[in-house]
């Protein structure tokens, strides 16, 4: 999402919804989506939006298993022209710009959100047991030669 809101920002560009796509084990689909009420590029809101989604999908996915989880920014518009809402929580308008910099210039791998590190009782989707893959004993490691 950090990256797609990047693009979006050097773009000058705002999304308004934010579209959730699932496909299940049975290769049925569902897609969800929800609109904001103003465009924005933060990249806290859109991610909370993607993560609302998937949260309420949580017993669909539990029930059906799931194969393929998509996210689509749609409602794009100029980012010339922006609604601002009121200011009743701290802007993050120079973290992402800050984060942005840092990309550019270390690559988008040299910050990440720490709420991309969380282990532990996270959302986690059910796992199809995978007949196909074949069990293999422990792995062989090769004996080095000295030189």
């Amino acid at each position: 999402m950090d990256r797609v809101c990047r693009r979006m920002r050097a773009g000058h560009l705002t999304a308004r919804t934010v579209v959730l796509r699932l496909r299940f084990a049975d290769f049925s689909r569902a897609t969800r989506s929800r609109s904001l009420a103003f465009g924005t590029a933060s990249s806290d809101e859109l991610r909370d939006a993607a993560l609302g989604l998937l949260d309420a999908a949580r017993d669909l996915v539990a029930a059906r298993g799931i194969t393929l989880v998509g996210v689509a920014l749609t409602g794009l518009a100029s980012d010339t022209v922006v609604q601002p809402p009121l200011p009743l929580s701290p802007p993050h308008d120079e973290l992402d710009r800050t984060v942005d910099s840092l990309a550019d210039r270390f690559g988008s791998r040299a910050v990440q959100r720490a709420s991309l590190l969380v282990v532990g009782d996270g959302f986690e989707a059910p796992q199809l047991d995978d007949v196909t893959r074949p069990t293999r004993g422990p792995a062989q490691v090769p004996a080095r030669g000295r030189r």
